[in-house]
């Protein structure tokens, strides 16, 4: 059956075009139900046991998908019409859902109501999509009432009270969420539910629910039309929040609009506005402005009292702590305080689940109740969720994960609700989940979908591939692995054969000379058998052992010969050699506990395969480029500006260093001639100056020019990831480019969709950073594992001087945190003065002063100021 309509709309040129779509119907489109006589029940999803099922409107998917994914909400049917909704409206909730529908284990089927001739309804005259969704809802709940008769009972889910009116005159079996979850005798999936925002109570509102106790805490955000107007007038700036990690009532925008960061100072200034969060802010006059080191870093224990956060006006509530301004108005290295303001509105918001734990509190009288609890997220950017449970006395002692649901500005704290509890506070694997979960990081199993495109095991080479003419046979070829220790992926298969002409040919099949130029490159898929699985550690030991001059020693040695030329090449042209702070952790094999934690060693070793795999790239990436110059994946580093490099320059300045950042050449050498008495000083400014850097980040070619390829860390104008598809999704679009570039396959249609292959850019970009900050919060946990039980004294470096202390660097352990000159109530005496332009801090009667990149020596120890929340405490000796 065909229906047909037809609109007119309104081109950009002004012209008026009439538009007809067909909307084909049809009658066989199964119920999924087992138990039905009627239609094939072979890929049926539901149940014939099942007594009831229910169907479910678009509003509680979007705002109940937490208790969806409870195992005990089964039997439930997704129209078509509320898939398409939601994915509309919310594509996080509709992954999931989608997710749900796809699991085996789980009774979730997708109706095409909006396909089947007796459930399609049309649109009424003067209807609004709302309703006329909401009347599709109804006709298929109908429907499948008929349909199952009355040995099945369908139940209709739905929160809208005209929605559930309707239904029920219409004689459609319909509850509230809530209703319904009671009738299920379970207290504790009551806590899955998202609240309305009008039960958005603050803790302190509790006790007494008077209106007249309530009282505006935070300013009402601006609706989107004058946020709108105010950005295009340019009385807004818009861009996204980062709370500073060091002190929660600090945040940061950075606005395209004023080429700075905007520094958002206080809870009331954030208004309201989480980490991540896409806001409108608008500057405060410019006497409120602050300059960076003046602000502070927040102790523990300061979270969430008043007179932290609030920005100080006059002279009486200043901080103690001042700031020395050097120079006057018209001095050229006068300090100039950085733009700040507030947030009026948020265009976006990041909220998820949050890992934590309850705050501890007595329990109430009674039991079964209903308890109103403050819960504390293990990031401390994050500000207390009020939540309300059943099951207090289980959960005082657990890690937990919670969702936001709304935070009215009559509340100081956002409401929230449970979703589920991960394990007892402290167990290494209750945290090492919590650092997953806090990073987005999905470590379920591979769906069985994705398992089916990979050969069954055992595996091995079978005559089929070998006769292959697309794979070349090179197991005759000596081919070795340099991996790191102990890793389970070894992919860093190389190998060197010297030529009867003098050249050599270089895996990954570059052939050159022994000057290290590229004569050239050939791509082929291949058959190999690795000759030696050698480790970083292993292979630095054969080439630095002049006793050893079997084949394989010989290889490592030409290559490590080729390396280096390779790398003094790309030093040349202004490739810069950067540190960071890697640290490395010795795990006991049975605990799983460190052992010992250190700086990661860089060797010879690992300088020679890194060589050789970023030779492979930068080949690959023309390749493909080459041939598909519109969808290649391919990997940029955009120049970091001046503003980002202020940091830097003002670091080097203060201890008497001119660096000189007009290219990455000039920076490359100056870090080169940045050396002092002090063997650990061109390091620390090479990580300092790293930190400087603009994040690396995979694009469409589509989407920039070339002169916008260029990889400024790495001085080269095209770059991709090739060399490790087991770790890197973006390495195995790059295969899939390379091998339809050489005929061996065909494109996938997917690369002829520019948008699609933009979004693909932006989730690796969002994954990888993802992992850089889940490998982080993973040295932070076992680093309070190990420290636990072992106070030390050791020596550390400032890297950043604040009003009230100072950022120092750890280098014997990797690490980094705040060091207190002030503590709480101090007075008098502990006042401290910060010198801006020399870098320092130093006490009002100059009996004291320290300055940037010092050495201090300082004391660590695990210490626990807040309950659940243990830190890593650094004091000085």
């Amino acid at each position: 059956m065909l229906q047909s309509k037809s609109f007119v709309r309104k081109t950009k040129q002004g012209k008026v075009v009439k538009v007809v779509r067909e909307h084909y119907l049809r009658d066989d489109i199964y119920c999924g139900a087992s138990s039905c006589k009627v239609c094939d029940s072979s890929g049926a999803r539901l149940t014939s046991s099942a007594s009831t099922i229910l169907i479910v409107d678009t509003n509680v998917v979007l705002n109940q998908i937490d208790l969806l994914e409870n195992q005990a909400i089964d039997e439930v049917v997704i129209l078509s019409v509320v898939l398409e909704e939601v994915k509309n409206k919310n594509l996080a909730v509709y992954n999931r859902l989608r997710a749900l529908c796809s699991n085996s284990m789980r009774k979730f089927f997708v109706f095409s109501n909006e396909y089947h001739r007796e459930t399609y309804v049309k649109a009424m005259v003067g209807e609004s999509p709302n309703d006329r969704n909401d009347r599709a809802i109804r006709v298929a709940a109908q429907w499948y009432q008929n349909h199952l008769g009355n040995a099945t009972r369908v139940l209709l889910i739905t929160n809208d009270r005209e929605n559930k009116r309707k239904a029920t005159e219409e004689g459609i079996s319909a509850e509230t969420v809530e209703s319904y979850v009671k009738s299920l005798g379970q207290p504790g999936l009551l806590d899955l539910l998202v609240q309305p925002p009008s039960q958005d109570l603050g803790m302190e509102e509790v006790e007494d629910l008077r209106p007249s106790k309530r009282k505006i805490i935070y300013t009402e955000h601006k609706p989107m039309s004058e946020i709108t107007a105010g950005l295009h007038r340019g009385i807004y700036h818009q861009g996204k929040l980062r709370v500073n990690r060091y002190n929660p009532f600090e945040a940061y925008v950075g606005s395209e609009s004023i080429g700075d960061e905007i520094i958002i100072y206080g809870r009331p200034n954030m208004n309201r506005a989480f980490d991540g969060d896409i806001v409108a802010v608008e500057l405060l006059p410019q006497d409120q402005w602050h300059e960076e080191k003046s602000l502070s870093i927040v102790d523990e224990e300061d979270d969430e009292e008043e007179n932290v956060h609030l920005v100080p006006n006059s002279a009486d509530d200043a901080p103690r702590v001042t700031n020395q301004m050097q120079g006057s108005v018209g001095d050229a290295n006068a300090v100039l305080s950085r733009p700040s303001g507030r947030v009026v509105g948020v265009i976006k918001r990041n909220w998820h689940s949050y890992c934590g734990s309850l705050e501890p509190m007595p329990m109430p009288a009674g039991s079964g109740g209903v308890a109103h609890a403050l819960f504390v997220s293990k990031d401390r950017r994050i500000p207390k969720i009020r939540i309300q449970t059943r099951q207090l006395g289980n959960l005082l002692d657990k890690r937990i994960v919670v969702a936001v649901d709304s935070w009215d500005c009559l509340s100081r704290y956002p409401s929230g609700h449970y979703v589920r509890t991960i394990g007892e506070i402290g167990d290494r694997d209750t945290e090492s989940e919590v650092v997953l979960i806090e990073n987005d990081i999905d470590n379920r199993p591979f769906a069985s979908q994705i398992l089916a495109c990979l050969p069954p095991l055992p595996w091995s080479v079978s005559s089929e591939d070998l006769a292959n003419p697309i794979r070349q046979d090179l197991r005759h070829v000596r081919v070795f692995s340099v991996d790191p220790p102990g890793c389970k992926d070894i992919d860093d298969a190389l190998h060197c054969t010297a030529l009867p002409d003098g050249n050599f040919e270089v895996g990954v099949r570059i052939e050159m000379t022994p000057e290290a130029e590229i004569i050239s490159t050939r791509y082929t898929k291949s058959v190999i058998k690795s000759c030696a699985a050698l480790s970083y550690v292993e292979a630095q030991a054969r080439m630095d052992d002049s006793r050893l001059m079997d084949p394989l020693t010989a290889d490592l040695r030409n290559m490590n010969a080729l390396a280096k030329v390779m790398r003094q090449r790309r030093i040349d042209r202004g490739a810069l050699t950067l540190a960071s702070a890697e640290v490395k952790f010795q795990i006991d094999t049975e605990t799983h506990d460190p052992l010992d934690i250190g700086m990661y060693q860089i060797r010879e070793a690992n300088q020679m395969v890194e060589e050789f795999m970023l030779a492979a790239n930068v080949s690959v990436a023309a390749k493909i480029l080459e041939h598909f110059p519109l969808c290649s994946l391919l990997r940029r580093h955009p120049s970091p500006t001046r503003e980002m490099l202020e940091p830097l320059l003002r670091t080097a300045a203060a201890v008497g260093l001119n660096l000189d950042v007009s290219t990455s050449k000039a920076l490359a050498n100056s870090l080169d001639r940045a050396v002092g008495d002090d063997p650990y000083f061109n390091k620390l400014i090479r990580i300092l100056a790293t930190r400087c850097m603009t994040q690396a980040v995979y694009f469409c070619s589509g989407d920039l020019t070339p002169p916008e390829f260029c990889h400024y860390g790495l001085a080269t104008p095209l770059y991709t990831h090739f060399t490790s598809p087991i770790r890197r999704y973006a390495d195995v679009v790059v295969h899939r480019l390379l091998a339809a570039s050489l005929g061996i396959y065909k494109l996938p249609g997917i690369f002829q969709d520019r948008p699609q292959l933009t979004s693909i850019s932006d989730n690796l970009n969002y994954r990888h950073r993802n992992a850089q900050m889940a490998s982080r919060s993973s040295v932070e946990l076992h680093t309070l594992i190990y420290f636990r039980k072992r106070p030390t004294d050791t020596q550390a470096r400032i890297v950043k001087i604040r009003s009230n202390g100072f950022i120092v660097f750890v280098p014997k352990f990797g690490i980094e945190g705040p060091v207190y000159l002030t503590g709480r109530g101090d007075k008098g005496s502990g006042e401290w003065l910060v010198d801006e332009q020399q870098q320092k801090v130093k006490k009002i009667d100059g009996s004291i002063s320290y300055g940037v990149l010092q050495t201090v020596r300082i004391h660590m120890e695990v210490v626990e100021p807040q309950p659940n929340r243990p830190k890593l405490q650094l004091t000085l000796i």
